[in-house]
């Protein structure tokens, strides 16, 4: 007897429909085979499937089985199809009869007594369900609130095969969970840390407001205990608040890595990661046989951020320079190639030198000035050509941090950046780009013209102070930045001043 069960699988970010179908013949002997690319995990899924139909009271079949996953070009991975293998076992076999599977897909892993156990990427599933006309999702009941955000779908938690056997012959009747996305959403969307908490530091503070009105990359510089990585989890606080379709393909990436939880099924805050400096190629920008997001996905429309830079594998930073230029990475394997979303704010943080304490005026640096060096080169050229502003964190004196006073909240903060990115917006209408750290050089020549004074001030500069020829374009984004910051049309030479202030490793202090 032949049965057929829709399911649903993950290829890069989205999903995709299936038939798993299952023909079963009566013989004295079991033999059971899995067709259609499946990996490891899935043929292994025979027996798990096997053994939990036996605890689950049913009867495992004898004979001769065969299991094809449809379509039968793409590789199969993961145990989310135990479930509807298991269903459609069960009809082959004739022991659930009058089951119906037009309108439904089903995903779950199996455990040996019978149990639904969560598997990953419920959320892309949901929406490939809906899209294709499915009514209902049978989902583990650990996944459910994740699906049940999606309009259009109801998702049923299932729990057990026993439940799922009797809901597809109508024996019993499982309420679909339903979830709010805009009541979800705002659950989700607050912040553990405020701008307001951190002691001092203001001029960093105003740094990183300028790199996130202009959408650029800073490097921050500064001793051990100076507040840079406090500092840096802080940023998402002042970014723009998500929007809900921002929301919905973040989630997407967290939910195929497995990163949701019942009680956090949903990204309403702008990620932060923070990998350590031992990480991978693949860990960083994605891969493996089968392609997972890595890292910069993860931090997509919120903040990557890279602290003790100099420790980082210089190679590995190399990988960063399409995702940085293009807010995606290609992963290209043998059988084809895969996309993944990549649009993030790049953080860092280093010391200045191997002990950390070369420019601390209160403790002693023991490092020689060829240790500085091979320190300082560590850090990637073409990454640090990508990062407009680097600033000197210094470290906090007692009567910074025993102080009363509190800062800006993040919630001013970023009303001033929310206009300055409108006004950025409206400026490259049409353009491709939108924000001022994604300009090209005709752009910046067109939009951030000087007057005399601060062409005198950029000369300067670049003569006397030793800023590099290289950060010149950089200085006038940032300048540019800094106006849009103001409300000003035009460019004036204080706004240059504060932006070379920002090019602390462009300074002969550290060449």
């Amino acid at each position: 007897m032949l049965a057929q069960v829709y399911s649903s699988a993950i290829f890069g970010i989205d999903a995709y429909m299936m038939e798993i179908e299952v023909d079963f013949s009566s013989a004295r002997e079991r033999t059971t085979v899995i067709v259609g690319l499946p990996d490891a995990a899935v043929k292994e899924s025979k027996d798990r499937v096997l053994t939990a139909i036996k605890n689950s009271g049913f009867s495992p079949p004898l004979g001769n089985t065969t299991i094809n996953l449809a379509p039968a070009d793409i590789k199969k991975e993961g145990p989310s199809f135990d479930l509807p293998i298991a269903l459609g076992l069960l009809v082959a076999t004739g022991q659930i009869r009058n089951a119906s599977f037009r309108e439904y897909v089903v995903v779950g892993e199996l455990a040996l007594n019978g149990r639904v156990r969560p598997v990953k990427g419920t959320l892309p599933i949901a929406i490939a369900a809906r899209d294709n006309g499915k009514k209902g999702l049978l989902v583990p009941a650990e996944n459910a609130p994740e699906a049940s955000i999606v309009d259009g779908i109801d998702a049923y938690p299932i729990h057990d095969l026993v439940q799922a056997s009797k809901f597809v012959t109508g024996e019993i009747a499982i309420e679909p969970l339903r979830r709010d996305l805009g009541e979800a959403f705002r659950e989700a969307s607050s912040y553990p840390m405020d701008f307001s908490d951190v002691k001092g530091q203001e001029h960093v503070k105003r740094a990183l407001e300028v790199a996130v009105a202009g959408s650029h990359n800073i490097l921050m510089i500064g001793p051990p205990g100076a507040g840079k990585t406090m500092l840096a989890k802080c940023i998402p606080t002042i970014i723009p608040e998500m929007s809900i379709d921002e929301a919905l393909e973040t989630t997407k990436i967290h939910s195929i890595v497995g990163l949701l939880t019942p009680k956090n099924f949903l990204v309403g805050t702008r990620p932060f990661r923070s990998p350590h400096h031992t990480i991978s190629y693949a860990g960083l920008i994605g891969g493996g046989a089968f392609p997972k997001p890595g890292e910069v996905s993860l931090a997509h429309n919120g903040v990557l951020f890279l602290d003790e830079l100099p420790e980082f594998n210089r190679n590995v930073l190399e990988v960063l320079r399409q995702p940085l230029e293009e807010g995606n990475v290609t992963i290209v394997r043998a059988t084809g190639s895969l996309t993944f979303p990549a649009n993030f704010m790049l953080a860092a943080a280093m010391n200045p030198c191997p002990c950390g304490y070369f420019t601390d005026p209160r403790r002693e640096c023991r490092c020689t000035p060829s240790q500085i060096h091979r320190y300082m080169s560590r850090i990637s050229g073409p990454l640090l050509d990508r990062v407009d502003i680097h600033v000197d964190v210094p470290a906090l004196r007692y009567k910074e941090l025993a102080g009363d006073y509190a800062g800006e909240p993040s919630s001013q903060v970023r009303q001033r950046i929310n206009q300055a990115r409108k006004t950025q917006r409206e400026r490259f209408r049409g353009q491709r780009i939108f924000s001022n750290g994604a300009m090209t050089s005709r752009q910046i020549k067109k939009f951030c013209s000087l007057d005399e004074e601060g062409r005198d001030v950029l000369k300067m500069a670049i003569n006397e102070l030793g800023i590099s020829a290289r950060a010149y374009d950089r200085i006038l984004k940032v300048a540019r930045t800094i106006a849009d910051l103001e409300g000003v049309e035009s460019i004036k030479a204080y706004h240059i001043s504060e932006a070379i202030q920002y090019r602390t490793l462009d300074r002969n202090l550290w060449l």
